[in-house]
């Protein structure tokens, strides 16, 4: 989430809208950072975004520092357009990803930008109208939203409608913002992500998920090893003994080198996780592995996105 500065504009016109949009999209695909949900009104803006290879600091940078620039040259402007900082809420997948997605696009109906669910159905300037078809954003990851209400486009979106409608009446969910508490999101994932640009895994980082993984990660990274390479280690570490527990497999067997189809398959799922969500090189995730950088490679692949 970002605010202008003094709770000012950020948008002044359909311009203005596009023009970050399009800086969005451009920075999410570099970056290989999928937005699942967004959001734009007058004077902030909410994402929700997987983290990719590249850090979140990075990413949000090169979208700020080059939307400012080019808004302040529009509007004959010059100082700062965001206030401090922008904020960031780690989240664990399950179970919050579809509440946030329906609480983001929720948001130009709760700020009387439109007057019901209809019109919302077709607002410009939010996801909600591009995973009902009614817009599109080829940078929009609508898959992770849309397969989670059914196996059919048709059906998948109109159930995801009727879930949306459902929470309309909710109002404002301080739970789901942050608010400063300390829980878990999908837990080395994110810490991974945090280790490798400004943020950090400090006590003040706003965290949403469950109570378990955030014992579970600091027992994996004890105080004064939060350094980069540590933190991705204790991820790595983290996710093939949970990946392993999935199968019915120790840690000696998940990096045994082993050939069987349990084995296999538990590590096509640890590859995909530790690349993808966490943003490793197949070479790091083939040594813990055991097996080789090309073995590693066809797990990938095999797994597909």
């Amino acid at each position: 989430m970002v605010r202008g500065i003094e709770r000012r504009r950020i948008f002044r016109s359909d311009t203005d809208r596009g023009d970050f949009l399009a800086r969005l999209g451009r920075v999410a695909t570099d970056g290989n950072a999928p937005v699942v949900a967004w959001s734009l009104l007058p004077n902030h803006v909410h994402l929700l975004l997987q983290s990719g290879p590249t850090s979140l600091s990075t990413l949000m940078r090169r979208l700020l520092t080059g939307y400012a620039v080019a808004f302040n040259r529009r509007h004959r402007r010059s100082g700062h357009l965001f206030q401090n900082r922008f904020k960031s809420i780690l989240v664990e997948a399950e179970p919050y990803v579809l509440e946030l997605v329906r609480y983001i696009h929720l948001n130009p109906l709760r700020a009387h930008l439109v007057t019901d669910l209809d019109e919302l159905a077709t607002y410009p300037w939010s996801g909600h109208a591009v995973l009902l078809g009614a817009a599109c954003q080829p940078w929009q990851a609508t898959g992770p939203v849309l397969e989670r209400f059914g196996p059919s486009l048709p059906a998948a979106r109109r159930r995801y409608r009727e879930f949306v409608a459902e929470g309309a009446a909710q109002g404002r969910r301080p739970e789901l913002q942050g608010g400063g508490l300390r829980r878990s999101c999908g837990g080395w994932a994110a810490v991974a992500v945090l280790g490798r640009g400004r943020e950090r895994w400090a006590a003040d980082e706003r965290i949403l998920g469950r109570r378990a993984f955030v014992q579970q990660i600091r027992l994996e990274i004890p105080a004064g090893r939060e350094r980069d390479g540590h933190v991705r280690e204790a991820a790595l570490r983290a996710v093939i003994e949970q990946v392993g527990q999935g199968f019915g497999l120790s840690v000696a067997e998940v990096t045994s080198g082993a050939r069987q189809a349990a084995v296999v398959a538990a590590r096509t799922a640890i590859t995909h996780r530790a690349v993808r969500q966490i943003g490793l090189s197949t070479t790091a995730v083939a040594k813990a592995l055991g097996v080789s950088k090309q073995t590693a490679a066809r797990a990938l692949a095999r797994h597909g996105d």
